[in-house]
């Protein structure tokens, strides 16, 4: 089977499904090495492996054997990674967010476009069984017309989480709970509803937490297709619970919890996919943000190598991510301005799943 030569770029909390996904897709994703700025934690990770280690991104830019790069690091520490390897003609599948705003974000989506690479982006909530699912039947009008969508988040952080250096704070992550943890079930619920169009928001930082961002944030949707909805996150909610999407339709409703989907249809059927692998279903969403499995990451990293093979754009590219990052930016506007935000529009890629 055709394969690509892949280099890590950053090894931080992030990295650990990742390193397991890419474990188990030797048979066609070549890690080429791995770099961290702590060289120290890059060659512990590569002896555990059998990979191997580059002294600095520009030594990985220089390497013409290398198609493609995974960039793990910080979202304060993307833009000149971006601009050296696309403008070496590498391929970028970056960790979210993007950037710390929109526009900082827009820019590298430009800076990969101009230099003809593939952008994707990990957004691993697309390849959940039950996300897969719903994106089916929203396809096949199985819903009918979706008149309501509503998205809770109620996750947990102890204050610990915050009190390691740059975290929660608009310098190094750009903001809070928005655009660090439910950036993912936002990504997903605007990957099945298309882009938002305004918003009525409240961001706040509870007494849970002492931090800089918001560790809670609400806010009234309306989207351009005319449905209208809600929108609840918080990492300030103990014990945690699972995120929640519910999309009522004119002849169906779709409840998709973590990675179960339920749908009621108006004759009272009832149809259950997914979620049925116990604590392999976890979300992340409490004390241990990483009590996951890579399947997702596997899924995702898996398409990524394929468009590159196939000649296509991946499932989740950077003009995507882009409607998420307008939707978090119009949330924080809204709840500085104390009135309704419109949302920056946004082109989407058409590489649903």
């Amino acid at each position: 089977m055709p394969s690509i030569s892949l280099a890590v770029v950053g090894l931080g909390m992030a990295a650990k499904p990742h390193l397991e996904a890419l474990d188990l897709l030797r048979n066609h994703v070549e890690v080429a090495g791995l770099y961290n700025r702590t060289k120290a934690k890059a060659e512990a990770v590569a002896e555990k492996y059998g990979w191997t280690c580059f002294d600095s991104p520009e030594e990985i830019a220089g390497d013409p054997e290398i198609d493609a790069v995974l960039l793990l690091t910080p979202p304060d520490q993307r833009h000149d990674l971006v601009e050296l390897f696309s403008s070496a003609g590498k391929h970028i599948l970056t960790e979210k967010p993007l950037e710390r705003t929109y526009e900082a974000a827009a820019e590298l989506v430009e800076l990969c476009d101009y230099a003809g690479v593939k952008y994707g982006v990990v957004f691993q909530h697309r390849f959940r069984e039950g996300a897969r699912q719903l994106r089916a039947l929203l396809d096949e009008g199985a819903l009918g017309d979706i008149h309501l969508v509503r998205a809770n988040i109620p996750w947990w952080r102890d204050q610990a989480y915050y009190d390691q250096a740059g975290r929660g704070t608009y310098e190094r992550d750009g903001g809070g709970v928005l655009i660090t943890q439910a950036i993912h079930v936002l990504d997903l619920m605007l990957s099945l509803t298309g882009p938002a169009k305004s918003v009525q928001a409240l961001c706040a930082t509870t007494g849970a937490h002492k931090m800089e961002a918001e560790d809670f944030a609400t806010a009234g949707v309306e989207f351009h297709s005319g449905a209208v909805g809600s929108i609840m996150a918080t990492t300030a909610t103990y014990p945690d619970a699972k995120e929640t999407l519910v999309f009522d339709g004119s002849k169906a409703s779709a409840h998709l919890e973590g990675s179960k989907l339920t749908v009621t249809y108006r004759d009272g059927s009832i149809d259950v996919f997914g979620g049925r692998n116990g604590s392999k279903d976890g979300t992340g969403g409490g004390a241990n943000p990483m009590a996951f499995p890579c399947d997702w990451h596997r899924d995702l990293i898996d398409d990524f190598a394929l468009s590159i093979i196939e000649h296509r754009d991946p499932k989740v590219t950077g003009h995507d991510a882009l409607m998420v990052h307008a939707l978090i930016e119009a949330m924080e506007t809204s709840s500085r301005t104390g009135t309704r935000a419109d949302v920056q529009e946004a082109e989407p890629s058409k590489a649903y799943i």
